[in-house]
């Protein structure tokens, strides 16, 4: 009696032993690896049409800082292409810089003004910078004005600038949503802000 209480006792250990191992394979078997977890697709490419990613760029401000738009996520971004011997864009700026005392900060949105400096008429460089400060004073500008200086106009042409002022509203996530060619008043750009996400 005791050598089969023993045996039994023996036999119940290896079935629980080997339910155990069972049990442990399948669920190995069905766990997935971290690093073979799935991950979200982005399939939003880099360029100039509704939905898609801008192209990235670091320009100096006027006022001497560094200025990164991807940097910028997260906000509704107002990014404006102008020059200062353009009358449109001398029409647009007081527009501009209405609605960004009025709006802006309760929108969550930052204008950006890239002067397409490397396209100003004056000879030299500091000439040319001494035109838009002196631009920017005149209309009491206070919204961040970057300086593309590049003499080859690497970011007008990234963002096929053939007429100014070119304006390209963005989302808080990154995407551009609209262009507009030509001048707008606060009317337009309250519009057209209140349209992104």
């Amino acid at each position: 009696m005791k050598k089969n209480i023993g045996l039994l006792i023996v036999v119940l250990l290896v079935a629980v032993m080997i339910g155990t191992y069972v049990k442990q394979q399948i669920d190995k078997d069905r766990e997935i690896e971290k690093t073979s977890l799935g991950k979200e697709i982005d399939e939003r490419k880099i360029g100039l049409s509704n939905g898609d990613t801008p192209p990235d760029f670091t320009l100096t401000s006027l006022d001497g800082k560094n200025v990164t738009l991807s940097e910028l996520r997260g906000k509704k971004v107002v990014l404006n292409f102008w020059a200062t011997w353009c009358p449109p864009c001398k029409a647009e700026m007081p527009h501009m810089q209405n609605y960004y005392e009025q709006y802006a900060k309760k929108d969550n949105v930052e204008i950006i003004a890239v002067n397409l400096t490397s396209e100003e008429r004056d000879v030299t460089a500091d000439a040319k910078i001494d035109s838009v400060m002196t631009f920017r004073d005149s209309f009491d500008l206070t919204f961040p004005i970057l300086l593309d200086q590049d003499p080859k106009n690497s970011i007008g042409i990234a963002y096929q600038i053939l007429t100014i002022p070119t304006t390209y509203f963005i989302d808080s996530n990154g995407y551009i949503q609209r262009a507009i060619k030509g001048p707008m008043n606060v009317e337009m750009l309250k519009k057209y802000v209140d349209a992104l996400d």
